[in-house]
């Protein structure tokens, strides 16, 4: 039995280290289901780039405390390394957006799940992995608006402002990209990708 487990843990690693090869040596690209995506932002750039806009926060916020909003799925890792680099007294707090059909209309409703405090008088940031249309971000600050918040910012690690339709854009944003699909550091294609530590962009057919 003994000598059974050993050769699983022999297949294990050694599966490991052929995997870490692989990819050491394949970096130029990587496959997510039928997709296929290049780099676009290494671990490095980004968190570099994380712990600048920590600083600017921690600068802009100083003597304040700060609650965290952070909208999943996408921005878990952001939001993870963000509050890494933070010393200002804060909150953190995870939230999604749900919408129903409500009972009394017919239009579509959007509530937060997850909210449970007050926000009232508070000084709210809310952390998102990218911002886009905007469309989204826009549903979400006015309904944390019914709670007469201090003060209501956003800030995201990508800003495709090239397609920004919305009434308000981020204070604070790392990268301002093109109008590409990307993966990693919490974003996905199909669920997939979320967990790669930089970020790629679908790779394109000449």
């Amino acid at each position: 039995m003994q000598s059974d487990f050993q050769a699983v843990k022999i297949r294990i690693h050694a599966g490991r280290f052929f995997v870490s090869l692989f990819l050491s040596q394949e970096m130029d690209q990587i496959q997510l289901l039928d997709k296929t995506f290049v780099p676009y932002l290494t671990e490095a750039e980004i968190q570099a780039t994380v712990k600048s806009l920590a600083a600017r926060i921690n600068f802009d916020y100083a003597g304040q405390e700060v609650v965290f909003l952070s909208i999943l799925n996408g921005s878990f890792m952001f939001t993870s390394d963000l509050m890494k680099h933070i010393t200002l007294p804060c909150e953190i707090s995870f939230i999604k957006v749900s919408s129903y059909v409500g009972t009394q209309t017919s239009g579509r409703v959007d509530e937060l799940i997850g909210l449970t405090d007050s926000l009232r008088d508070k000084h709210v940031l809310v952390v998102e992995d990218i911002v886009d249309t905007g469309i989204t971000m826009d549903k979400i600050l006015t309904l944390l608006r019914k709670q007469q918040t201090a003060s209501l910012e956003v800030c995201s690690i990508l800003f495709k402002k090239i397609a920004f339709q919305g009434k308000h854009a981020p204070k604070y944003y790392g990268y301002e990209i093109p109008d590409k699909f990307v993966v990693g550091y919490g974003l996905d294609y199909l669920q997939h990708g979320r967990n790669l530590p930089a970020i790629y962009q679908l790779k394109t057919e000449k």
